[in-house]
């Protein structure tokens, strides 16, 4: 290896984990989104469409929780409400975070800017980080401005702080995974097509196809355990499902929200069994939270070798 090229490699080890305020990628992408009308466009049709959904929600909720006596349950009509908006919020955050991201090496290479990035000392941990967090600011941007419709809830109540955070980092993580995804299939493919189509594929295996596995697990083994007089089977699949539910966000934000409500804890509580026993479990969104970082660690360190293979 030559002196320069060796300087070269060392000056790009130096400066492969440089400041965030440093990193020219994260600064051009956060300067090029917000310059745009695209991001204010989403913006605004994000904000609308949850704005709409809250409304009709209320008005269904409200016509359904009327009593006998004509008086509403307004504690029920604001759990609803926060249930739905952070439902569809999840799904609005699950399809536009990898968009975002499924474009964002892949894009390079169509415009033909990648080699330009070649010759930089930028390293490839800077490269993917940058383009990774430049488009995590702008989901967080999503979800901070869709605060002030959650708190509506609060209006009603039987809605506690502890439930908006837990869904706040809920939604985060799984933004942050769904993120990275679309970084690394970004990062191994040539076309920006095929790195969407591989990436919303991933989103929706996350999203809709694991539930359906929750539900046949259910169903293969529910019923081959109800004649069963000894408890291991019924721990076995209590952990299986358990694990199953962490896997997916919206059971996960689900039976987070039903924890908290029922055994007053936001992480270790005792089950007891058909047959007395006790059991210790833990809330599921965290086991779910070390998931999912645990993913996005991986999907990141793959996208940063493919990108170092690239520049090889």
């Amino acid at each position: 290896m030559t002196a320069p090229t060796a300087n070269l490699s060392r000056r790009r080890r130096i400066g492969r984990w440089r400041p965030l305020t440093d990193n020219p990628v994260f600064i051009k992408e956060i300067r090029g989104r917000m310059r745009g009308a695209r991001a204010f466009v989403v913006l605004t049709f994000y904000l609308a469409l949850l704005g709409a959904f809250t409304g009709l929600m209320y008005l269904a909720v409200a016509e359904s929780a009327m009593s006998v006596s004509g008086q509403t349950n307004v504690g029920e009509i604001g759990r609803t409400l926060f249930v739905s908006i952070v439902a569809i919020e999840m799904l609005l955050v699950s399809f536009i975070a990898p968009a975002f991201t499924a474009g964002a090496i892949s894009g390079e290479r169509e415009h033909q800017t990648f080699d330009l990035l070649r010759t930089t000392l930028l390293g490839p941990a800077s490269f993917v980080l940058g383009k990774l967090l430049s488009s995590m600011l702008y989901v967080l941007l999503l979800l901070l401005a869709a605060v002030p419709l959650q708190s509506i809830a609060f209006f009603f109540g039987g809605v506690a702080e502890t439930e908006v955070i837990l869904s706040f980092v809920i939604l985060i993580v799984t933004a942050l995974l769904f993120s990275t995804v679309g970084v690394f299939y970004s990062a191994r493919s040539h076309r920006t097509l095929s790195a969407s189509v591989l990436t919303y594929a991933s989103v929706a295996f996350f999203t809709f196809g694991l539930p359906i596995m929750v539900g046949a697990v259910l169903l293969m083994f529910g019923f081959s355990f109800n004649n069963v007089q000894s408890s291991t089977p019924q721990i076995a699949l209590l952990y299986l499902l358990g694990a199953l539910i962490c896997t997916n966000p919206a059971a996960t934000a689900l039976m987070t929200q039903w924890v908290l409500l029922n055994q007053q804890t936001i992480g270790a509580f005792t089950y007891t069994l058909a047959g007395g026993e006790t059991i210790t479990l833990i809330s599921p969104w965290i086991p779910f939270t070390a998931l999912y970082l645990t993913l996005t660690l991986i999907f990141f360190v793959l996208a940063v070798r493919r990108v170092r293979t690239i520049e090889n």
